[in-house]
């Protein structure tokens, strides 16, 4: 237990490393003021770094005294989101209309408490320790700018371990997930073009308004008959932009939606079908139809010996009791896949929820706050994950 005595050392440090940050939200690609924070931080430890990674990125470098060439690398997001703050907490957010209210404050407080018990074992590390403040995990994907940029090399990362804050889950237990943890996403817009008339006249034209409704109809059909049961998928019309009167036959018409599914053959499949579907029943209607894919992020796929190390690390901390395995995967989405993609990596759940002390609100809700009782337990889970890639 004498990661979690010292992880518990550490916790006023941790929790005022969260207020600070909680106060003082930056949006994603904005985190100048937050970067400038977590680099006084790691000054005051003494722990070297680099910075501008991404543009507001940061890698905080710990060598090991008996490093072999080994390099695993712990992942904290640092961008907030627009939200406007109804916690009421003494500490609430400063800026109108941006919050932590995805628990990244947290994220950052732990990996910081993490480092720092990882630097005051350098003399006995087997390996390097990089720790990614990454930018705009909420918006534009910050991981995959940060590999562009180098973060994974010099030395060569061979493992990411990543977690986020679950008000699902009690402070003091976690929950992790073998292979298929999260969805792929990519957006989508369908273009249609028929011809306009009258609308009392329809055999003039070519309604873009019925090819939308025969094409929405003919997405239904993907998953329920062209993905297997066994394979989660979603395909999601969220808009439709068609018409400008009553009396006239739409010529144009305009759908936004998102594909989700969760390994990259079903991704490639599904991109595929939508074009198909698109182009075929637009012309069968005496139109054109044309399908513009915005890719998002990959599917995040947890690597099972990683999985099983960092559960093991869990369970020395929490006990084997409160240490969960998730059921099913999860349709949402987490640029962390850009590292899993890169090596065998691992991204768990940390509870943060206390139905007793009101801490029972979603990720992504105004009124989300976390029990800061979880930031040792999440420093001291991390830590131990390292060591034991370590070999320690």
């Amino acid at each position: 237990m004498e990661l979690l005595s010292q992880a518990n050392a550490l916790k006023g440090e941790m929790i005022a490393i969260r207020r600070h940050l909680h106060q003082y939200p930056e949006l994603s690609g904005r985190e100048y003021e937050t970067g400038k924070y977590i680099c006084q931080k790691l000054d005051e430890y003494g722990i070297p770094y680099a910075c501008g990674i991404a543009d507001t990125g940061i890698v905080a470098i710990i060598r090991g005294g008996l490093d072999d060439g080994h390099a695993v690398a712990l992942r904290a997001d640092i961008d907030a989101l627009p939200l406007q703050e109804t916690t009421g907490l003494p500490f609430s957010s400063c800026h109108d209309g941006v919050a932590h209210s995805c628990g990244h404050d947290g994220h950052i407080a732990i990996a910081l408490g993490a480092a720092r018990m990882l630097y005051d074992r350098r003399e006995t590390l087997r390996g390097t320790v990089k720790i990614f403040f990454q930018p705009a995990e909420e918006t534009t994907g910050g991981a995959q700018r940060m590999i562009l940029a180098g973060c994974m090399e010099n030395p060569k990362v061979e493992h990411v371990l990543g977690l986020h804050m679950d008000a699902s889950l009690p402070c003091g237990e976690a929950s992790f997930k073998h292979g298929k943890m999260m969805a792929a996403s990519d957006e989508f817009t369908i273009t249609l073009t028929g011809k306009g008339c009258h609308g009392a006249h329809p055999e003039r034209g070519c309604d873009a308004i019925l090819m939308a409704a025969a094409i929405i109809n003919s997405l239904q059909s993907v998953v329920s008959r062209n993905v297997s049961p066994v394979n989660s998928a979603v395909v999601t019309v969220g808009m439709i932009h068609a018409g400008t009167a009553g009396n006239v036959i739409a010529q144009t018409a305009e759908l936004t939606g998102i594909i989700r599914c969760l390994d990259p053959q079903t991704r490639t499949f599904l991109a595929e079908r939508l074009a198909r579907i698109v182009e075929h029943t637009a012309s069968a209607l005496g139109g054109n139809g044309e399908l513009i894919l915005h890719p998002s992020y990959s599917a995040l796929i947890n690597d099972d010996r990683i999985t099983d190390t960092m559960i093991s690390a869990a369970s020395s901390i929490l006990g084997p009791n409160r240490v969960h395995q998730m059921s099913y995967p999860d349709m949402g989405t987490e640029d962390f896949s850009f590292f899993a993609e890169q090596c065998p990596s691992c991204y768990w759940h940390l509870g943060c929820g206390n139905p007793a002390k009101g801490i029972v609100y979603d990720i992504h809700n105004p009124a989300f706050t976390l029990d800061e009782d979880c930031l040792p337990l999440g420093a001291a889970i991390q830590t131990a994950g390292v060591l034991k890639l370590f070999g320690a």
